[in-house]
């Protein structure tokens, strides 16, 4: 967790749609064949990644702020089989906080969301799509983990990101179909650091929201990096 979030995943190494497959006939038989001709809806299908990309908020929707990609130089890690964690548990925890996909998606997709005030808190927003059900299952374990691991945990990849408490939230914004959101807390050279959390369903369509000031935690200030509603509730919209 480099980015901003090496800032904080490097607090962590500083420490130290509804569904996506859209329903279309089987079109009309061919005669020379009696087999079904491939309809023009279901030969024009997007691909996973590009229904994300068209769900994906951008800065059409969000005034003030910008959206870009996240830099690849800035990662705790590249796949979920990179991290290893004292409390096997918490493992859906530390993918949410450091934009690696929950469960077994078809594609993922993330953004970076910042306004251009130096030192302001970075939301780190990332789409995941999933085939029937596992959008629900993979809630489902991030709502446990949530449960588990009050505590805190340690997460290891490029660096150790220790997080000290765990603890369920109400949500910046209410939508979709289910919401699991949850604060956790991390100290860095004495300073202590609120990270917040929230993953939203829509369908088979996980969002997942995460804000941490990295330049704060860079200077060892503490901060309290709440997520910003203008741009939990845009991404929400789009979500349906």
């Amino acid at each position: 967790m480099k980015r901003a979030v090496t800032l904080a995943a490097s607090t962590l190494s500083l420490l130290s749609l509804a569904t996506l497959t859209a329903c279309g006939g089987d079109g009309e038989p061919d005669n020379a064949t009696g087999e079904p001709r491939p309809s023009a809806s279901r030969a024009e299908r997007p691909t996973p990644e590009q229904q994300l990309a068209k769900l994906m908020v951008t800065e059409a929707d969000v005034a003030g702020y910008e959206v870009t990609e996240p830099s690849d130089d800035f990662v705790l890690a590249g796949s979920t089989d990179e991290v290893t964690l004292d409390e096997p548990a918490c493992a859906p925890l530390a993918y949410a906080m450091n934009q690696l996909p929950l469960g077994e998606p078809e594609a993922d997709l993330t953004r970076v969301v910042e306004t251009e005030k130096y030192g302001d808190t970075d939301t780190y927003v990332t789409l995941t799509a999933y085939a029937a059900g596992g959008a629900k299952a993979a809630l489902a374990d991030l709502r446990e983990a949530v449960d588990a691991c009050g505590s805190g945990f340690t997460a290891e990849a490029d660096g150790t990101s220790a997080y000290d408490s765990v603890t369920a939230e109400e949500p910046t914004d209410r939508a979709g179909d289910e919401t699991v959101a949850f604060a956790s807390t991390t100290t860095f050279r004495g300073a202590g650091h609120t990270l917040h959390t929230q993953a939203t369903r829509s369908g088979d369509v996980l969002a997942v929201f995460f804000s941490v000031n990295g330049m704060a935690i860079a200077n060892a200030s503490p901060s309290d990096a709440e997520l910003p509603p203008p741009v939990v509730k845009a991404q929400n919209a789009k979500l349906g």
